[in-house]
């Protein structure tokens, strides 16, 4: 009996349907991310500051889509998952970015426009290095390469002991 691995064909509907799933759940945590993002990270004089919250935030959303979606979408669809997720994994960075940055920017444009001098308040998020957007695609490839790279080895040592059963020998040195 053959094993399918998802990887075989071309694109169908089903393909399809798994690819645009991974865009779109990454594309849902992307806005989780960012409305964390605007509600925790510290509204501090140094940008880098908020910076470190986001690339921790968006680390951590690539985790979860790796893991998830590996377990869900890419063990049964391939490479069409794997895509769709390294994708949305992009959106979900650039939707937290954009959530997170517009979240209290009216309120923080109001209060400049009409404070005092000298007043004293927070202000709205805002990215400074925009090099964190890749931490939450990296982590979800990281995650899908390591999950698919452990199960490839994995599969070759459980046929190698096979093989090793059917001729009757234990040990799998020699």
């Amino acid at each position: 009996m053959r094993k399918w691995s998802g990887d075989e064909g071309g694109l169908t509907k089903g393909r399809l349907a798994t690819f645009l799933i991974a865009i779109g759940g990454s594309a849902v945590l992307g806005l989780a991310a960012g409305l964390i993002w605007a509600a925790i990270a510290p509204r501090a004089l140094l940008q880098e500051i908020a910076d470190a919250w986001f690339a921790l935030i968006t680390a951590v959303g690539g985790l979860i889509t790796g893991i998830l979606g590996y377990r869900l979408l890419v063990r049964r669809a391939g490479a069409a998952a794997t895509a769709g997720l390294v994708l949305g994994a992009v959106v979900a960075a650039l939707l937290a970015w954009w959530v997170g940055d517009n979240i209290g920017l009216g309120t923080y444009n109001h209060l400049l426009a009409s404070s005092p001098a000298g007043t004293v308040f927070h202000s709205s998020l805002a990215l400074g290095a925009k090099s964190a957007l890749v931490f939450w695609p990296l982590c979800t490839a990281l995650v899908i390469l390591l999950a698919e790279t452990s199960a490839r080895r994995s599969g070759q040592a459980a046929r190698a002991r096979a093989r090793h059963a059917a001729d009757g020998t234990d040990d799998l040195d020699t």
